[in-house]
């Protein structure tokens, strides 16, 4: 009986016969020298984009502008996607909101508490607050900070049952925005008064609360003032929050008062 002999070469290595090949091979370059990571077809560490920390990815901050993008779509401000803080005037206080939105970078980079953790923008309706938070979330989420922009009335609408977009549930709506680097809580106590629900009190407490305990940054604006003023019939922010926790905000917080002319308003009337 005769043998015959296979002169084919042999057939490729499988499964973990060719990953034990592949790992020596690429041991033996390493050991030898005068290969770097490019030359093995592995790529170095992504290239940060300008502004970015060095040790944020850049597919994460991509991620980070586009979640950013989509809270402005939601609250339909979509307008001041291209506003920066070079585009805002004397009013809106460009060179306070700079150091503040600074101090934070820095205080995420270090893994510390911000000196100043909140920022409070008051004014007039129509004074440009808006305008001016939403350009710190802008250059914020550009330098890689997880960041979040809701009006407070929408969040407290989110918090109920099935109300939240995107079928978020409710505790998710909760969990995001108290764990984003930085909230824009708009509009703050804008839709509430004297007569205010215990649902709505319970949830901005504990929405503010937890952001404080926690150390995370928080920008807020409102046309009401802290505190009533003596002989005056309007309601103050204490009033939805109670003096223990507006002072609590209040104690580490940047107040950035917005003042001039309603902005909405046509220049000269309108002829109907």
């Amino acid at each position: 009986m005769s043998v015959t002999t296979d002169t084919r070469a042999p057939a490729p290595a499988r499964g973990l016969n060719a990953l034990g090949d592949l790992s020596a091979h690429l041991l033996g370059v390493l050991e030898r020298g005068g290969a770097d990571m490019s030359q093995l077809g592995v790529p170095a560490q992504p290239e940060p984009e300008d502004g970015l920390w060095e040790d944020v990815a850049v597919p994460q901050a991509r991620a980070r502008r586009n979640i950013w993008r989509n809270s402005i779509l939601d609250a339909s401000h979509d307008e001041y996607l291209s506003f920066r803080l070079d585009h805002l005037d004397e009013n809106q206080k460009p060179n306070t909101l700079r150091k503040w939105l600074k101090s934070l970078v820095e205080a995420k980079k270090l893994g510390a508490r911000p000196s100043h953790l909140n920022l409070i923008m008051t004014g007039n309706i129509g004074s440009g607050k808006t305008a001016g938070a939403i350009t710190i979330g802008n250059e914020a989420a550009e330098r890689g900070l997880w960041t979040l922009f809701v009006k407070h009335a929408t969040y407290l609408t989110w918090r109920r049952p099935d109300s939240a977009p995107r079928n978020l549930k409710a505790w998710e709506v909760r969990k995001q925005f108290v764990e984003c680097d930085l909230l824009i809580l708009d509009e703050l106590c804008g839709e509430m008064d004297m007569t205010a629900t215990e649902f709505a009190r319970r949830e901005t407490i504990d929405l503010i609360e937890s952001r404080i305990a926690s150390g995370r940054p928080t920008a807020y604006t409102t046309n009401l003032r802290s505190r009533r003023q003596p002989g005056s019939q309007g309601m103050g922010v204490v009033d939805i929050l109670g003096e223990r926790l507006l002072s609590r905000l209040e104690s580490s917080a940047h107040l950035v008062k917005v003042v001039g002319p309603d902005r909405r308003k046509p220049a000269k009337p309108l002829d109907w």
